[in-house]
């Protein structure tokens, strides 16, 4: 239950209708509490207040029609910018952007303050009388219409600069590359109970984990997509009430096959329809990978900017090479945290749960390996990929990471005779030495 909620909540997160309903739906009880105080002391307003609206009925029922009238339109202007930003970005940058861009609250809040505006003015032109019996005037609620209108057009002046600066490459790159930096902190499985009883951490005896994966049962998926969200609490709670070891096969944004084995659990005696529903009922699946627990995902993004703009078409090496800046910002920080442990405990340091990690060089690989294949022919990219393998090998703790650096650079060696100058090969090959006597003094 509490993974759809997760999904759900991303899936609200990214859309253009919730936060705009929610601005609408509270100007809706602005202007029915606007309208029940005019009602109730419309005299001693109009009195004490002098910058209320003033006017006759028909004054009033003009003003508030332009104001919504204008506000209508507006709106459309401003969904009419928002498609065309989000095709632009679609078709320069990549598809998987359209999220980033729906996810922008700026947007949202814009839309839904000329929405409001429009419905405020609306409800309260519906309240004033024009009858020689009875003539009502809401002198309050036409004036909060008026400074609603005078907002919006703020906002209107805001979004026009928003939307020329989150159209520009290197505000994009910059946006999808903090995304990034902030997921690090929270790699799965890291929420996941806890990593062990030991520093450093040792996996369990070989017998144990060759037993469990004999004696396993597998837990197959009921529907195929994209694995967004992992409930670890929920399987955690389940493998210390029923006393099992639970093993995940696939991690958040892995495909998912329906009737393919999803985990398993041991002891494989023990697993009931029920519990197979519990286990099914902590995955999300979706039709797209999101970057809720994915980290690849974000990697993938700015990975597909830069081979974008590689391509002949575009030819872009300079927002290419922001790519790779952004990157090697993130993996600097990559290398020098802890990454989790794949063995997740309960709180008496009892294994319940195995499941795959995020390890620096399958990121590395998912950071480089395409960028590198693309530019093999750019020498200013070429060089700034082995500049930034070399300031990450400043940060890197482990030799395996180390490794993986050295194998990137050394397949960028390889196929620098693709260059056409003389120079250009020398300064790669000058930058890659760097990157060897950087890695040699840190092992």
């Amino acid at each position: 239950m509490r993974v759809q909620v997760f999904k759900t909540w991303d899936r609200v997160h990214s859309s253009f209708w919730f936060l705009p309903a929610l601005m609408a739906s509270g100007t809706i009880l602005l202007a029915f509490a606007t309208v029940a105080l005019d009602t109730i002391a419309t005299d001693w307003i109009t009195q004490n207040w002098g910058v209320t609206f003033n006017g006759g009925a028909e004054g009033a029922s003009a003003l508030l029609g332009a104001i919504a009238g204008s506000m209508i339109t507006i709106a459309g202007v401003v969904f009419s910018m928002t498609l065309v930003a989000l095709s632009l970005a679609s078709s320069q940058l990549g598809p998987r952007l359209l999220r980033s861009f729906m996810r922008d609250t700026t947007t949202q809040v814009v839309l839904g303050t000329f929405v409001a505006t429009f419905l405020y003015c609306l409800l309260v032109l519906r309240t004033i009388r024009h009858t020689e019996e009875l003539v009502f005037v809401p002198h309050l609620s036409v004036s909060v219409g008026v400074l609603l209108a005078v907002v919006s057009v703020g906002v209107l002046i805001f979004f026009i600069h928003h939307v020329s600066v989150s159209i520009q490459a290197n505000e994009i790159v910059a946006r999808v590359g903090n995304e990034l930096i902030a997921e690090l902190g929270e790699l799965f499985p890291g929420n996941i109970g806890q990593a062990g009883p030991r520093t450093p951490i040792k996996p369990p005896d070989t017998d144990f984990l060759d037993r469990c994966s004999r004696e396993a049962q597998p837990i197959d998926s009921a529907q195929d997509g994209y694995l967004q969200f992992v409930d670890g609490e929920a399987l955690m709670a389940l493998a210390v009430q029923e006393n099992l070891v639970i093993e995940l096969i696939k991690r958040p944004g892995h495909y998912i096959i329906a009737s393919r084995p999803l985990a398993r659990i041991w002891p494989g005696h023990k697993v009931t329809e029920q519990m197979i529903e519990r286990v099914n009922a902590a995955f999300a699946l979706g039709n797209q990978r999101t970057s809720g627990q994915d980290i690849e995902f974000a990697v993938n993004q700015l990975v597909e900017i830069a081979v974008r703009a590689l391509s002949p078409g575009i030819n872009d090496p300079f927002t290419a090479m922001t790519c790779v800046d952004r990157l090697g910002s993130a993996l600097c920080r990559l290398a020098q945290q802890e990454m989790p442990s794949p063995y997740r405990h309960d709180n008496q340091d009892q294994l319940r749960i195995i499941t795959p990690v995020f390890t620096f060089p399958d990121i590395t690989d998912a950071a480089f390996n395409q960028i590198r294949q693309y530019s093999r022919s750019s020498a200013a990219v070429t060089i700034r990929l082995l500049e930034t393998l070399a300031e990450i090998a400043r940060s890197v703790q482990r030799p395996e990471d180390g490794n993986a650096l050295l194998r990137h650079a050394n397949m960028i060696v390889s196929g620098i005779s693709a260059l056409p100058g003389d120079e250009d090969r020398q300064a790669a090959k000058e930058r890659y030495q760097s990157i060897t006597l950087l890695l040699s003094e840190s092992s």
